[in-house]
């Protein structure tokens, strides 16, 4: 009840090959600005009880440029490996190390519900017995 949030996925399922699919609403300013609405509250019990004496019913988590550019390629098609793709060609050296920081702000969109991944079983069954993902077709490895 008042545990801490846990991530949907395992440890052993390759992010790169995840599809993630918004859950939460969203706002975009005229000036690129890209605004998530988070939920105050998941329970219909608060809801009902705190939620008609708040303002809003949404946190406001306004995003950078680079969280706007993630968020907005969010579409339930492309796969977080498509993404990085589609990162690294607009931004370039900015967003290295790419991977790394993909996985961070998608385990966080994760763990506060604002995404779920609509391939996760598919990948899970995917693995070899050995537990280790396989590559997507379309990864490309970076060379250092």
């Amino acid at each position: 009840m008042f545990g801490r949030k846990k991530k949907v996925r395992g440890p052993d399922v390759n992010l790169l090959e995840l599809v993630p699919e918004q859950i939460v609403k969203s706002e975009k300013e005229e000036d690129g600005i890209v605004t998530v609405l988070g939920p105050r509250f998941n329970s219909g019990f608060m809801k009902r009880l705190v939620g008609s004496r708040m303002k809003s019913p949404y946190f406001r988590i306004t995003l950078d440029d680079i969280g706007a550019a993630v968020w907005e390629s969010i579409d339930g098609e492309r796969n977080i490996g498509v993404i990085a793709q589609i990162l690294r060609d607009k931004f370039g050296e900015r967003i290295e190390p790419c991977h790394d920081r993909l996985a961070m702000f998608f385990t966080q969109l994760e763990i506060s519900r604002y995404i779920r991944y609509t391939n996760l079983e598919e990948v899970k069954a995917r693995q070899d017995p050995a537990g280790t993902p396989e590559p997507p077709a379309d990864y490309q490895h970076d060379a250092q």
